[in-house]
This record gives structure tokens, C-alpha cells and sequence, in this order.
């Protein structure tokens, strides 16, 4: 499976593209619908999955867009899919003072479920803390950490359902994990687990 990132646009935020066996997947939409699917296509893929790691404005910008140009599934933890259709949940009202909405996802996340992408799997680890329904993606040789884990950093805890102890205890659990894999944030540059793990104080 291979990755790519899209050049952040508003607020910064990364937007990933996997792509297995001809088939594609964006990670965070946060660029505009168009040049997500000219890349798709420049890479001769088919878009056909939309995986939101939590459920903030910047990294939902052009999801109702791409489903409706394209058909392809939205999936979101079940504790964020509420965020998407309130613009207070979502923090896009706390930016800019109005209730911008977003369709609901297709398709609800839990801890441990599993999303094929060409015969390979995406592994969904729950980890709560900047969000209620923030997760990571456990792919072969790297991890998608959203805004739960940056390379110098963490996300902010102190919109919707952000918790300072919860976050702790989810950064905590990515201990568990094999401190060589690759991150691929939602904002700034990719690390190495351990590396980025190491440089946290506060938490």
C-alpha cells in the first residue's frame, strides 16, 4: 500500500491518499474534491473510501463533495459521527460563527474494526482525547495518527469532546505499538513513532 500527502491548505491539515491494487482511499479531505480526484486519477485508482480520524471542520472540508462526485463511503468513529452535522461539535462555528454542517458518515468505526483497501487491511485504533471519536490507522509499516499525535506534539484537547487524561492514556497506548512505524499526522511532518513519542513532556 502506498501513501501520499496532499499539500495542507487552511489550518494545515494533511491530507492522505492510499492506494492498493488500483483502488483508493483519502484520509482527511482537507484539500478541495477536485484535486483530490485529479491525483487519484493521475495514479490510474479508483477513489471508493473516505476515512475521517476525528470530526473537526479542517479535515472534513470536501467529504460531501467526493461522495457526491464519486459514490465513495465515508467512515468515522461512532462517538465524532455527531460532529459532522453540528458546526458547534465541529468547531467550525468557534472559527468562523456559523453551523456549517456535513452529511453523516456511511459507515461507523469501532476499536479493532478493519477496512480492506485492495486486499490489504487498515487497522482502526481508537484513541480518544482530542476528540471522543479520534482514531489512528495501523497500515503495514506506518500509522496515520490524525491530530492525536504530531511529530512534535499533540492535538489540542479543549474543543468538543477533548479530554487532557483520556489523551494521555491513548498517546500512552501507542507504546504498544512497534516504535519503528512511520506517522503520518494530521498537521506537520511524519516521524518515527518512538521518536515523537520521546519528545513528549507534558503527557
Amino acid at each position: 500500500m502506498n501513501i501520499y500527502t496532499l499539500s495542507p491548505r487552511s489550518f494545515a491539515s494533511n491530507c492522505y491518499i492510499l492506494i492498493n491494487d488500483g483502488r483508493a482511499a483519502v484520509i482527511d479531505p482537507g484539500v478541495n474534491a477536485e484535486e483530490i480526484l485529479h491525483f487519484v486519477e493521475d495514479k490510474g485508482a479508483t477513489l471508493e473510501s473516505i476515512i475521517l480520524t476525528h470530526g473537526h471542520f479542517d479535515h472534513i472540508t470536501s467529504l460531501d463533495h467526493l461522495r457526491d462526485m464519486t459514490g465513495a463511503i465515508a467512515y468515522i468513529h461512532k462517538d465524532d459521527n455527531e460532529m459532522l452535522s453540528d458546526g458547534d461539535k465541529n468547531a467550525h462555528s468557534f472559527f468562523f460563527g456559523d453551523d456549517k454542517k456535513w452529511r453523516p458518515a456511511e459507515k461507523l468505526l469501532e476499536d479493532g474494526d478493519e477496512i480492506t483497501l485492495g486486499g490489504e487491511s487498515i487497522k482502526v485504533i481508537s484513541t480518544p482525547g482530542h476528540s471522543k471519536g479520534s482514531i489512528c490507522l495501523l497500515c503495514d509499516g506506518f500509522l496515520i495518527t490524525g491530530d492525536t499525535l504530531f511529530a512534535n506534539g499533540y492535538g489540542r484537547f479543549d474543543l468538543h469532546g477533548g479530554n487532557p487524561s483520556t489523551l494521555a492514556r491513548s498517546l500512552k497506548s501507542l507504546r504498544e505499538l512497534d516504535q519503528d512505524l512511520i506517522i503520518y499526522p494530521g498537521h506537520g511532518e511524519s516521524a518515527r513513532l518512538g521518536s515523537a513519542l520521546d519528545k513528549l513532556i507534558y503527557i
